[in-house]
């Protein structure tokens, strides 16, 4: 099965849809991106892009909320935070520092920037 999100004129995911493989065969019976596009504008219409469940491209598998990036072919999720920058790697945001390596767990805490303890 294969994986298409509809994007808005923003590039912002509004849902995902899956195809059937056999809907993105060519006439050599290779996988076409550009027959899964065809087919789901010929049935929905709007505009379509492949996302990998598995992400093996497009860097992330795209959710209702995130963005198609066309510059780094990814979709990137909402910011979570104001304080936390995109790893153009991973198109993951990331907070200024790293989590806690010490099996506790944390929460951020924007105001101060840190993660914070949850005591149980």
């Amino acid at each position: 099965m294969a994986h298409f999100a509809e994007i808005d004129e923003n590039k912002v995911v509004l849902r995902v849809l899956v195809v059937d493989n056999n809907d993105l065969l060519d006439s050599e019976n290779n996988e076409s991106e550009a027959l899964g596009i065809t087919y789901l504008k010929e049935g929905f219409g709007s505009d379509w892009v492949q996302t990998s469940y598995n992400r093996t491209f497009r860097k992330n598998y795209a959710a209702r909320g995130y963005t198609y990036d066309t510059t780094r072919n990814a979709f990137i999720p909402p910011k979570t935070y104001n304080s936390w920058t995109l790893n153009e790697t991973t198109c993951q945001w990331e907070a200024p520092t790293a989590y806690p390596d010490d099996d506790k767990v944390y929460i951020w805490d924007e105001p101060t920037t840190s993660w914070v303890e949850i005591e149980e």
